[in-house]
């Protein structure tokens, strides 16, 4: 953890958000939104990412016009999401708080996060679900499969998140850059025969 140098309240009373600033806090707001985070939440992680210097709670109520009990819960919310931490700043006893700036490490962060909230609660969900019905000749069999495909899909996608984790950014970011161009690495099946699509019938 690094300590900072005093800044003072000064910069709190002169500071006017450049336009461009503002728009991208007010749209991180409202993605947050469509995410089903708090706007709030949303917007005071926007307002630290892009800041130069970490910013006590009262400065972000200030800048952003947002209720101080309401930045505190924020705050709490984001810390609990592991996408801020708080800064010492030398000379002040206040808390300091500043965004993890590495874009790939906040993405990271974010996925984990919605990993942690989402897809592990439903995996064990339709795991219990295909579990409960196993064997049981009274489920509708268009139902077990769809249940069972949604499941297979579900854990596929849970295997691949996983894997990610552990491949460095630069291999990450040059996995990205391929785009569609990585299918040319991946293996296709062969056309099934009318042979073969007979004895899938049978």
């Amino acid at each position: 953890m690094r300590e900072i140098t005093e800044h003072t309240d000064q910069t709190i009373q002169a500071e006017i958000l450049h336009p461009a600033v503002e728009r991208f806090i007010l749209h991180w707001g409202e993605m947050g939104g469509q995410w089903g985070v708090n706007r709030s939440v949303s917007q005071i992680h926007a307002l630290l990412y892009i800041s130069e210097h970490p910013r006590t709670a009262e400065e972000i109520a200030f800048v952003l016009g947002i209720a101080r009990s309401n930045v505190s819960n924020s705050l709490k919310e984001l810390l609990a999401w592991d996408l801020i931490r708080r800064v010492p700043v030398r000379g002040d006893r206040r808390e300091h708080f500043e965004a993890e700036a590495d874009v790939w490490e906040l993405v990271s962060r974010i996925a984990a996060g919605r990993k942690a909230r989402e897809i592990d609660p439903a995996l064990a969900v339709l795991r219990s679900c295909v579990a409960d019905f196993d064997g049981d000749q009274d489920i509708n069999p268009v139902a077990a499969k769809r249940l069972k495909e949604m499941l297979s899909f579900t854990e596929t996608i849970d295997t691949w998140y996983a894997q990610m984790l552990h491949v460095p950014k630069a291999k990450l970011a040059g996995l990205l850059r391929l785009g569609a161009k990585i299918i040319k690495f991946v293996p296709t099946q062969k056309s099934k025969t009318n042979a073969d699509k007979t004895n899938d019938n049978i």
